[in-house]
């Protein structure tokens, strides 16, 4: 059998270039196949494979508590042996056709309480400078917007609109979008680029830049985010994408459509919006937890 396998991935390997380290996990995924079966099947053949067989073999992994992305990827290497078995003639039928590996589980958003970004907002700790007006600018617009990283590094000052209260972001494959603000945003913008203009000479049409006047990048802006968010909340991750999942959260638990946070954050499935309907009713379940006396 070991024969028949190293010449899979030998396959593998020349002819269709893959990885080094792709090819020694393909084999170590067939070599637990095959020594799984042969223990339950003195008989056992890999010519001669059942889906009956793959199915069992996928039980025993997940009863050994493997995370559905291993089962799946073991999967994968099984699948991809016997499609060479098919293509050597070697098999009239890929006993994997028709099996399902497991559902992977979506991890529910994290995101920060209301009471927590006021903290982080009313913080006296940014600098009294352009750079401090210019981070807190920074989080206020990810919190207030729900814009991606992405979305934020590449605004120009024509993308605001200050009249109107919106603001142009191009997103994912370029594609674009209008985020409406209120009176209290405005406030801040205005504020910010006052402090800016006074104090940075533009080097290009940015509207956040460095004191150099050429435009922030995305290590200066997370590690902003992280600074001010670690004085605050204990979570793990304190990245700028948390603030989008707070913007979501937030505007669900205040009656928003579903609909309508699907189309401020740029989504294009509104079952990508979803997920932040289980984060609102987890809130809702731990606040029933605390408070009902019989939960």
């Amino acid at each position: 059998m070991m024969m028949l396998i190293n010449s899979f991935l030998t396959y593998l390997k020349f002819e269709k270039n893959y990885s080094e380290r792709t090819v020694v996990s393909y084999e170590s995924d067939l070599c637990e196949f095959v020594k799984y079966n042969e223990e339950t099947n003195e008989n056992f053949n890999l010519y001669e494979v059942e889906p009956e067989d793959v199915r069992q073999w996928m039980m025993s992994l997940m009863e050994k508590h493997l995370k559905e992305t291993s089962v799946n990827r073991k999967l994968s290497a099984l699948r991809s042996f016997n499609r060479y078995l098919l293509l050597k003639g070697k098999i009239e039928k890929d006993p994997t056709r028709k099996i399902v590996g497991p559902k992977r589980k979506r991890s529910l958003p994290t995101f920060i309480k209301i009471e927590d970004m006021k903290k982080i907002l009313d913080d006296d700790d940014y600098a009294d400078d352009f750079e401090g007006t210019r981070d807190k600018m920074m989080i206020e617009m990810f919190y207030e917007t729900g814009m991606r990283l992405s979305e934020l590094t590449s605004l120009t000052d024509g993308n605001v609109d200050l009249i109107s209260m919106k603001i142009k972001v191009t997103g994912k494959r370029n594609k674009q979008r209008y985020i409406p603000f209120g009176p209290n945003l405005k406030n801040k913008v205005l504020g910010y680029i006052n402090v800016r203009n006074a104090e940075v000479v533009k080097k290009c049409n940015s509207f956040f830049v460095r004191k150099n006047g050429l435009p922030v990048y995305a290590n200066l802006v997370y590690n902003v985010v992280r600074l001010h968010l670690s004085k605050v909340v204990a979570i793990k991750q304190k990245s700028p994408h948390v603030l989008r999942h707070t913007f979501a959260t937030a505007m669900l638990n205040n009656n928003a459509s579903l609909n309508a946070v699907k189309d401020l954050l740029g989504h294009q499935k509104l079952s990508t919006t979803e997920i932040y309907t289980h984060t609102t009713f987890e809130e809702l379940r731990k606040n029933y937890k605390q408070a009902h006396p019989r939960a």
